[in-house]
């Protein structure tokens, strides 16, 4: 198989981003499968086009794109995208686009068809904090997640496809104190150990974690 990811340029301030940083450190070989690397502009719409361009080039059987969360504590392994940009600070180009459909006339959502509670079930095996995660944001995030799932919709309907959200690294939190993080390393096992239950298995698992609020 072959598996493109993707992770942002730093935003907000930010001097590094973690998702990049942990992209990077991918290998280009898992087992037979071959992983793809790309940087998407953290930057409403341009991040689309970058992303349409790279999966119309490599034709991945699985694309995953990985983004920072500051604040949380675990991989969210992102179960919905939603059609709404709302954004609380600019992107990277100066942009704040607020209460507007990412795709006119697209659906109100759109979910995952990676097996993410196998995924969450494997990471929390090997010790790594994973969850579910029913919210990916409003932000640029969410845009390319919306934007991932709509391509698999209108032109790749074998692609299956998803978004990881992670938290800051240790040094990012100097800047936010009390904050949570995670080691590069541990992001990047995690990857691999995400990516390695979506290329091994299309179903997914029935277990309860769902959220109450």
């Amino acid at each position: 198989m072959r598996i493109l990811v993707t992770g942002f340029e730093p935003f907000g301030g930010e001097p590094v981003n973690p998702a990049l940083e942990a992209v990077l450190r991918l290998p280009s070989m898992l087992g037979a499968h071959t992983i793809e690397r790309r940087l998407l502009p953290a930057v409403f719409h341009r991040a689309l086009d970058v992303l349409g361009d790279a999966v119309r080039t490599t034709r991945p059987d699985i694309l995953l794109c990985v983004g920072q969360a500051g604040g949380r504590t675990e991989l969210s392994i992102e179960r919905v995208a939603i059609n709404v940009d709302d954004a609380r600070i600019p992107d990277n180009d100066g942009g704040s686009p607020i209460d507007r459909p990412i795709v006119p006339g697209g659906p109100a959502a759109y979910f995952t068809n990676l097996p993410l509670k196998a995924m969450v079930r494997a990471l929390s095996a090997a010790g790594i904090p994973a969850k579910v995660s029913n919210t990916a944001g409003t932000f640029v995030c969410n845009h390319v997640f919306y934007g991932s799932m709509h391509l698999v919709a209108t032109e790749f309907p074998a692609m299956r496809a998803g978004f990881i959200h992670i938290p800051f690294l240790p040094e990012q939190v100097t800047r936010h104190p009390g904050q949570p993080s995670m080691a590069v390393e541990t992001v990047v096992a995690g990857l691999v150990l995400a990516i390695e239950i979506a290329t091994g298995r299309t179903d997914d698992i029935a277990v309860a974690d769902g959220a109450t609020h």
